[in-house]
């Protein structure tokens, strides 16, 4: 009698740690910055339609928009000019415009609700973006964000920037974490790419420069991050 209990007992704690296993546990979100929390690429375009205007040269606002997200593009921004000007006293009139509009910008829609709803669960909150520690910081400084995440990993800490997948692995590999069980939040093709690659749960939410990206990768699109209700998302992915 003795040897069938333990026997049974064996059988119905390998049971409960199959259907255990049936079950993720989502221990972590990962946002993208430029485009998700604030909306900085419009205002990097704008910045540039500025100094065009400036000079009174056409810009084409489509050439522009097909750079948003990708950090490996390459073009000229400057082409619509004769050859003879000066790229670099043009890019410092860049600069100038896009330190006023970036000045103006206020968080998207949902950001703040979300990171409230991640410290109630509590989820440990990373950030993965391809530009720079200098100007994630600073903006999240300047909203008074910067707190609310515990690891930020940006350009120069990897040697590969979105599409590969290093960002995120950074992000997961500091938390101690996997793929399955963290959610990213993305607001472009190249950004949703890596973070699926990286094989974590995606929800994009893009904005006007990135609405005409494809996401048919993703696991799920809102129109924004307003949109998310965090305790329906974690009962959709933790499965």
């Amino acid at each position: 009698m003795g040897q069938h209990n333990f026997t049974q007992r064996r059988r119905n704690a390998a049971r409960q740690n199959f259907t255990l296993q049936s079950y993720v546990t989502i221990r972590a979100l990962i946002f993208d910055f430029d485009g998700l929390i604030l909306d900085t690429e419009s205002a990097l375009i704008s910045a540039y339609a500025d100094v065009h205007a400036a000079h009174g040269v056409a810009f084409d606002y489509e050439h522009f928009l097909r750079s948003v997200g990708h950090a490996d593009y390459a073009f000229d921004p400057w082409h619509a000019f004769e050859k003879r000007a000066d790229r670099a006293a043009l890019e410092l009139e860049r600069r100038a415009f896009n330190r006023e509009r970036d000045l103006q910008l206020t968080l998207l829609p949902g950001v703040v609700a979300l990171l409230d709803a991640a410290r109630a669960h509590p989820l440990r909150v990373g950030l993965a973006s391809n530009s720079g520690h200098a100007h994630c910081e600073r903006h999240l400084a300047r909203l008074g964000l910067l707190e609310r995440f515990e690891f930020l990993a940006c350009r120069e800490d990897v040697p590969l920037p979105k599409p590969a997948p290093d960002l995120y692995k950074l992000v997961l590999n500091r938390f101690g974490l996997r793929g399955h069980e963290a959610i990213a939040f993305e607001d472009s093709h190249t950004g949703s790419l890596a973070a699926k690659r990286a094989n974590l749960h995606v929800v994009a939410a893009p904005n006007p420069s990135t609405a005409h990206h494809d996401f048919k990768h993703v696991d799920l699109k809102v129109a924004s991050l307003a949109e998310v209700k965090l305790d329906v998302v974690i009962a959709r992915f933790g499965k």
